[in-house]
């Protein structure tokens, strides 16, 4: 009997998403996991606000510029072999944290990681382009992206209550927080190099015809893009329009990331710690419904557009309330902050992976995904500085919520003929 495109679909969902999303969590973690450690960490170093926000961003400096060479070379050696060689440093690097005691030490290994992390995400997405058709890609990448919520949803507890074993044979809290946070990583490190497959044509839980019947699937797909030259990524402006957006959106996201516990623990009146980290994680629960149902109705409907447009201004204004409400409404306001911040990236990624194909959609991707790593080193120094300026500490948020609403408006902008729509739904 012939192979349904539907079972194979599926089939390869279940072998690649739950590998794919536990390592996105705990990519997520080890670059986020300096927020829970912020007050801590700076007490027992002596780092001041101004050169943490710098540490902050600094991860996203070399991860901007490398992420389309390293793109490019993840096509040339494989997915297993890139991955897996770029999780074991990854891990390496953040647990060296914890040995990072000093402003430059933690300015170098903040610098070092976003190196090493540079060609993970953006691979994490060209490897979606390359194993699921475009009609299914939003939710696909809905489930990939729940990795963010997750990893701050469990990782708040894990992280808040390493934080608790300060004193532990004579080191701080974050010392433990880091170095087991970066030991988990090194392990998923080897288990890629024996779990993933490179193409769908070297699937080994996939049979003969299953196999044929998927890549001649995206074969056909492929074929009906115009653009396949790595130039071709760089000189439409479809292209820098959705980069832009991207940066817009990440300046959004880590915004929020870096600086979401301290605030809770503001909200509380109270140190950041397990407790704290507990409330921390409500927004993320919120988060992973919007990432699971937003990135569907939009591959049901076809609709990229106006559902990412929307889904951001949400975001936006939920950010605006939670600087002004009461600790409970905050907290509400932040749970519609994070689902939009992140549900909004799944639907976002259908937009280049529909106009670009073979290596221009692998540079594109990368060249996207460098303009997001600007939005990550921008974000806390746009949030210090508009603190500064201001001389209120919430006037940071509402600068923040005043960019994202600007993201709202230039995914409007979007000309909806540019952006292919799918015209079926995935089940």
């Amino acid at each position: 009997m012939s192979p349904n495109l539907e079972q194979v679909v599926n089939k390869t969902r279940l072998r690649l998403i739950p590998f794919m999303l536990m390592l996105y969590i705990l990519a997520f973690l080890d670059r986020a996991n300096i927020g829970f450690a912020k007050a801590s960490y700076q007490l027992d170093t002596g780092l001041g606000d101004g050169a943490f926000a710098l540490g902050a961003g600094i991860f996203f400096v070399a991860y901007a510029f490398l992420g389309v060479p390293a793109n490019l070379l993840m096509r040339k050696f494989g997915a297993r072999a890139w991955i897996g060689g770029t999780t074991l440093v990854w891990g390496v690097l953040s647990a060296s944290m914890g040995y990072a005691d000093s402003e430059w030490k933690f300015l170098l290994v903040r610098s070092l990681l976003g190196a090493a992390e540079a060609g993970f995400f953006p691979g994490m997405i060209y490897l979606t382009s390359q194993w699921f058709p475009q009609r299914s890609r939003a939710g696909i990448m809905g489930l990939f992206y729940m990795g963010a919520p997750l990893a701050l949803t469990l990782g708040s507890p894990l992280s808040g209550a390493l934080l608790e074993m300060h004193g532990f044979l004579g080191h701080p809290g974050w010392y433990w927080m880091f170095v087991i946070e970066g030991a988990l990583a090194l392990i998923a490190g080897f288990a890629t190099f024996m779990y993933l497959d490179n193409t769908p044509e070297e699937a080994r839980f996939l049979a003969p015809e299953e196999r044929e019947l998927l890549a001649e699937t995206l074969r056909a797909e492929e074929s009906t893009k115009a653009t396949s030259k790595i130039s071709d990524a760089i000189k439409r402006w479809p292209v820098w329009h959705l980069a832009i957006i991207y940066m817009i959106i990440q300046i959004s996201v880590y915004g929020l990331v870096f600086y979401l516990p301290t605030q809770v623990g503001a909200l509380m009146g109270t140190t950041v710690g397990f407790k704290v980290s507990l409330v921390a994680a409500i927004p993320w629960v919120a988060a992973l419904f919007g990432t699971y149902y937003i990135p569907r109705y939009s591959d049901r409907t076809g609709e990229r557009r106006l559902t990412a447009a929307m889904t951001l201004l949400v975001a936006g204004v939920g950010l605006g309330v939670s600087a002004f409400a009461s600790p409970a409404v905050a907290i509400v306001a932040l749970c519609f902050a994070a689902a939009g911040f992140i549900a909004v990236q799944p639907v976002f990624w259908t937009m280049p992976t529909g106009i670009l194909s073979g290596a221009a959609l692998a540079a594109g991707i990368g060249f996207t995904n460098m303009f997001g790593a600007f939005g990550g080193f921008l974000a806390p120094n746009i949030k210090a500085q508009a603190d500064i300026f201001f001389g209120n500490h919430m006037a940071g948020l509402v600068t923040l919520a005043i960019i994202t609403v600007c993201g709202s408006a230039a995914i409007l902008a979007l000309p909806a003929k540019k952006v292919p729509q799918p015209v079926t739904s995935e089940s």
